[in-house]
């Protein structure tokens, strides 16, 4: 059987953050039921809609009663991992298409997509709303990428486990081979072409994060095979046998909060300042009220 986590990328920036709002909203407190963060941002959306459409607004009358959870579910789900404005767009673009009974007018194509991305806009505004911590841990991620790269050098960090990673992103280098029937057009890439600032960039809060998570599940193994549990999992679906379920419920609990007891953005800050003495990076954002030991009572931290 097994434990998932509740929006885990989610669940890893409200405890950077010590973020006591969207940490409640992921289930990283105790609580009488489970938290749903999808609703919770749903219910952000449907306020602004509903203010828009009474002031006027002709894309907010038109969504006014269509726009529910599944609608934003995945735009909330991939905001944590770097999903754009055009990202967001499409994946409700899609959700709308399925809708029926709307008035799309003359142009339904056209309507959809103006719909669209006035919605993801809606949805990543509420993201950001509920969880400002987050954001503003991405936007300091971001900005230590690209100062980094402007020293034309990858980004790379230390896991809590003490893995090193380097994000591989370079440019590439075009060039055709011309045949005797066409020509084609190939492309290379590797350690001797110049960094890619904007890849870095866009994926190093992701990846950050992914290499939280990916520590938290081996930190959990390691526990689990140290305690003698058959242990599994994926991502963020941890599993044992039924019988040992709340032994693994106990020791995935203390090791997220083992795990964020240290000071992670202040190490990493660390790291970027002892490999670049002569860039101003920007200080390590602040941390809000959340008491990460809370965890340990959380019953739906991991459900």
């Amino acid at each position: 059987t097994h434990q998932d986590g509740s929006c885990n990328g989610l669940q890893h920036y409200a405890a950077l953050g010590r973020d006591a709002h969207g940490g409640a909203s992921v289930n990283l407190t105790p609580s009488d039921r489970p938290q749903d963060v999808y609703a919770a941002v749903l219910k952000l959306v449907l306020k602004k809609l509903d203010e828009a459409a009474d002031n006027g607004h002709e894309l907010a009358t038109i969504l006014k009663g269509h726009v529910n959870r599944k609608v934003v579910k995945q735009t909330v789900m991939t905001s944590v991992y770097g999903v754009t404005n055009i990202g967001a767009r499409d994946q409700i673009r899609n959700r709308l298409r399925e809708k029926t009974g709307v008035q799309w007018g003359d142009d339904p194509d056209e309507k959809i997509n103006e719909c669209s991305g006035y919605l993801a806009q809606l949805t990543l505004g509420s993201i950001t709303d509920l969880f400002e911590c987050a954001k503003e841990i991405m936007d300091w991620l971001a900005t230590c990428s690209s100062l980094i790269t402007q020293e034309k050098l990858p980004v790379c960090w230390m896991t809590p486990l003490g893995l090193p990673v380097v994000q591989p992103y370079r440019r590439q280098k075009l060039f055709k081979v011309r045949t005797a029937l066409q020509g084609v057009t190939l492309y290379t890439e590797g350690d001797q072409q110049p960094v890619n600032p904007g890849k870095h960039r866009s994926a190093f809060p992701p990846n950050f994060v992914h290499s939280l998570d990916s520590s938290h599940m081996l930190l959990t193994a390691t526990a689990c095979r140290k305690a003698g549990l058959t242990y599994a999992s994926v991502h963020d679906s941890y599993w044992t046998h039924a019988g040992t379920m709340d032994n693994m419920n106990v020791l995935l609990r203390e090791e997220f909060i083992n795990l964020y007891n240290r000071p992670i953005l202040e190490e990493l800050g660390r790291s970027f300042e002892l490999r670049f003495p002569e860039v101003d990076f920007p200080p390590v954002p602040g941390k809000g009220e959340l008491d990460i030991e809370l965890v340990r009572e959380a019953k739906y931290f991991f459900a």
